[in-house]
């Protein structure tokens, strides 16, 4: 380990850190100072003399990961990419939060260059930064699980700075209590422990003794206290050590808490609320200048000589850049199927045999669609290695294992059902669902595996602010939501999903699938691995449902469509009986069934018509009006939608003269059938609807 090299210079450096983002927050008129300020030391430390980053590629594999957990402190990260040649430049610090800029009010995931994850949401961040360090390790044991720790090009840091909001917020304990008892050396946390937020002192609602709560989650814990002389000295040398001491733990997390005076070196606001969320004002930001040695009537000064050593970095990046890249070529030579599987990730493409290895379902046979989930999975793993995940301690609920693999998870914890080992490919997440939902979303930030995560639909409202965050920043994360309406039965009103379907398609950009029979479940995961671009998550039963007998094209006379029209989103199952529907019975998931008995029922009373299956409303919105209209004709105002839920996200569908056949209330303890029975769920009442939108 060298010795830190710190100069003058580097403390110039800081302070004018410090004045960009004071400068940044005063010109636009709003956003957090104090932070930025404070924690200006700790950021150019990490972004100048710690981490291993190369300015000119964001991408580069071989980088350590750096997550802004208090997202609101957004120029924290900002100024730091300013400086070390990322791609900002000083107008885009004075573009601060305003309308265009690469510098929103939070940190966005391919809006700004260097910037790894959206952050705002407290304790998103630190949760997320689990899932990349959970992916490093799944990584390295795909490729290159042999070669000693520190060794091979695929070893590298995950950084984290993180505040007093993100500690409080439940998600980081789920996750850090997830990180600590995976036992990963790879995750590194600085906590900005300054102790104010937004209604100042934190003693006011949060007293809690952090290093013992995180000693007690299994993680590494240093305090580095800026305070303690009773002087505020911001001794560099001392967080510098503690981070080496960190990063020579490999066996837990680390937990580095750094005591810090908010808004330092402000005269009046520092250590106050009123520095955390709004600017200085005019006579303060003088008042700091000039504390600091700057000219108080300058705005966004940087001295050339600062901007040269800082820019610094882009070499330094090279250099590091190119000397992995020896070792990366070394392994490459070495591991030439590795290096071809490692070639296709990146290209986000599937192996060949994808669609081959999907298991048939044969008619005749009632099948949940958890269960053929469950089989598709199990299927699909030996040929899709980057493929894995499981449950929030649901496995055999949300048939989420991949059976023979080992578990995710240190050998020492496994336990008589599961065996487990640190590469291993089933994810125990506990009954931990929003955790297990953030560290989805970090697993496909970090890198080219497909993770999925289960438990049951109703569950994912506890998921929704890591699901949104999946859609907002368009990454690929997959979770499974099974016993997806009431017709789980007697677990009663709890646990049956209402309005959960409705208001996650209300999510932009998140796909909610819901097949409509097993094989349309195995085509509705080949469609979901393929596309890299936002979430999905796939809605499956519990209870058996009928699997159709189908050909190999679109539906014709009393041919069923294939199974592969899933693709499309929404597709012509069952044409109507003449061919020209009267009326068009739109359907998802386990109601699909009744649609297709309405049909067959409606058929005898002289009425055609059209069952439509609609498994991804989402993807069928992506398709060309063409297509659209020859599912749905404009001119076919008949239409019934026909879902255990809801009847929101379908008025816009069937239209005024339409009805839906849904449940606008909760539910209750009681068998499926009687259920779906009592809340009129049944082709007597599909028939009904259609009736009357035809009398309509």
């Amino acid at each position: 380990m060298a010795a830190l090299q710190w100069d003058s210079i580097d403390n110039t450096a800081v302070d004018t850190a410090r004045l960009l983002a004071a400068d940044a927050v005063e010109k636009v008129g709003n956003g957090h100072p104090g932070t930025a300020m404070s924690l200006a030391p700790a950021a150019y430390l990490l972004f100048q003399k710690v981490m291993r980053r190369d300015p000119r590629d964001q991408h580069w594999l071989g980088r350590d990961r750096f997550v802004l957990s208090v997202g609101h402190s957004s120029l924290t990260q900002y100024v730091q990419l300013y400086l070390g040649g990322y791609g900002l430049e000083l107008d885009d610090l004075k573009a601060l939060r305003t309308w265009g800029s690469l510098t929103p009010g939070h940190p966005e995931f391919g809006h700004t260059d260097g910037v790894e994850i959206t952050t705002g949401p407290l304790g998103q961040g630190l949760a997320s930064a689990v899932g990349f360090a959970y992916a490093a390790r799944y990584e390295r044991g795909l490729l290159d699980p042999d070669t000693a720790v520190g060794k091979s090009p695929f070893d590298h840091f995950v950084y984290v700075v993180a505040g007093d909001g993100d500690l409080q917020e439940g998600i980081t304990s789920e996750a850090s209590s997830l990180a600590g008892h995976q036992q990963l050396g790879n995750l590194i946390a600085i906590y900005d422990s300054n102790q104010i937020s937004i209604e100042d002192d934190t003693n006011i609602a949060f007293t809690e003794d952090v290093a013992k709560r995180y000693e007690a989650y299994n993680w590494h814990v240093q305090t580095v206290d800026w305070k303690k002389t009773g002087d505020y000295v911001e001794d560099i040398h001392a967080l510098n050590d503690a981070i080496e001491a960190a990063k020579a733990e490999t066996d837990r997390p680390s937990l580095i808490i750094l005591k810090t005076i908010i808004g330092w070196p402000s005269p009046k606001k520092q250590n106050t609320g009123k520095i955390h969320g709004s600017a200085l004002g005019a006579d303060e930001l003088a008042a700091v200048k000039e504390v600091l040695g700057f000219d108080p009537a300058e705005s966004f000064v940087v001295s050339d000589e600062v901007l040269a050593h800082t820019r610094k970095a882009v070499d330094r990046g090279a250099a590091d850049r190119a000397e992995w890249q020896k070792g990366f070529d070394a392994w490459k030579t070495a591991n030439p199927e590795k290096g071809a599987l490692l070639d296709r990730l990146l290209t986000g493409e599937l192996p060949d045999g994808v669609e081959d290895a999907l298991p048939v379902f044969e008619p005749g046979k009632d099948v949940s669609t958890r269960a053929a989930s469950g089989k598709v999975l199990n299927a699909l793993g030996p040929v899709i290695p980057e493929l894995w995940g499981g449950s929030a301690d649901l496995a055999e609920s949300n048939n989420t294992t991949i059976e023979g693999a080992a578990s995710f998870v240190p050998s020492e914890h496994s336990t008589g059902e599961w065996t487990g080992n640190e590469y291993g490919r089933v994810l125990h997440f506990g009954i931990r669902e929003h955790a297990m939902a953030a560290i989805l979303n970090g697993i496909v930030l970090h890198g080219p595996t497909r993770a999925y995560g289960g438990t049951f639909l109703i569950f994912s409202d506890y998921m929704r602010p890591a699901v949104r965050l999946a859609a907002l920043m368009n990454v690929p994360s997959i979770f499974v939501w099974t016993h997806d309406s009431v017709a789980l039965g007697e677990d009663g009103p709890t646990h049956q999903p209402i309005e959960q379907l409705a208001t996650l398609r209300a999510i932009p950009n998140l796909a909610v699938v819901r097949p409509g029979d097993a094989n349309e479940v195995g085509y509705a995961w080949q469609e979901i691995l393929t596309r890299r671009g936002g979430p999905a998550g796939i809605a499956l039963t519990r209870q058996n449902i009928p699997v159709f007998e189908r050909g190999t094209g679109e539906a014709t006379g009393e041919t069923f469509a294939a199974a592969s029209n899933v693709a499309k989103g929404a597709y012509i199952l069952a044409e109507a009986p003449n061919g020209t529907p009267d009326v068009i019975l739109i359907a998802t998931g386990s109601e699909v069934q009744l649609a297709v008995n309405a049909r067959e029922a409606l058929k005898a009373d002289g009425v055609n018509a059209r069952v439509v299956s609609v498994p991804c409303l989402e993807w069928f919105e992506e398709q060309d009006a063409a297509y659209q209209e020859k599912v749905l004709p404009a001119e076919i105002t008949a239409r019934v939608s026909v879902e255990a839920g809801l009847a929101l996200t379908w008025k816009s569908i069937v239209g005024d003269a339409g009805r839906s056949v849904s449940i606008e209330h909760f539910g209750a303890s009681a068998d499926y059938k009687t259920l779906f029975r009592e809340f009129g769920i049944t082709t007597e009442a599909v028939v009904a609807a259609a009736k009357e939108t035809l009398g309509k």
